[in-house]
């Protein structure tokens, strides 16, 4: 399937709506456990969107279309969100990427960006990448977190779900 952008934005418009629905009101049983040493809760990861929301999709974005390959993008933290989800509940994280996505989409829809979607960028690690490459990335990241939350939450059951785990890739 190629690109579209409509398709995209219509994707990434749902993420919210998804973790809200399934996330909200859940026990933290669901929510902020994990697999193991190093591994994320559904809890982390909300963290997780929302910092990219702050730091990456966006200002890439902007960088590309003012500057492409001549100033690198920033460095992403991809641990940030232990920190700046401390103190949080798993409510105010929702509300927070949510809101923060939709002025994101807002954000994304009124820059020049159909005209620039072969516009290249630097990453600091993975080097020259355009802005069709950085926008699908936004959305396949989406479905990878939406993704380690169902295995995440589905490991809390691993040892529950008795001989059926041999048919439950989720929890093998």
């Amino acid at each position: 399937m190629e690109f579209n952008l409509k398709q995209s934005t219509i994707l990434l418009s749902r993420t919210p709506l998804i973790l809200k629905a399934w996330l909200q009101d859940l026990p933290a049983d669901w929510t902020h456990k994990n697999e193991g040493e190093d591994t994320w809760s559904a809890f982390d990861i909300v963290g997780h969107l929302i910092h990219g929301e702050k730091t990456d999709w966006i200002p890439r974005v902007r960088l590309i279309i003012e500057s492409g390959e001549d100033k690198p993008f920033e460095p992403f933290d991809r641990f940030a969100q232990f920190n700046s989800s401390k103190g949080k509940s798993l409510e105010e994280l929702l509300t927070e990427f949510e809101n923060l996505r939709h002025e994101n989409l807002r954000t994304l829809s009124s820059l020049p960006v159909t005209e620039n979607l072969d516009k290249k960028g630097r990453h600091p690690a993975l080097g020259g990448v355009t802005l069709k490459h950085l926008l699908a990335t936004w959305v396949v990241h989406d479905l990878n977190h939406i993704h380690q939350m169902s295995r995440v939450m589905a490991f809390q059951y691993r040892d529950e779900v008795g001989v059926w785990r041999e048919y439950l890739g989720v929890v093998k």
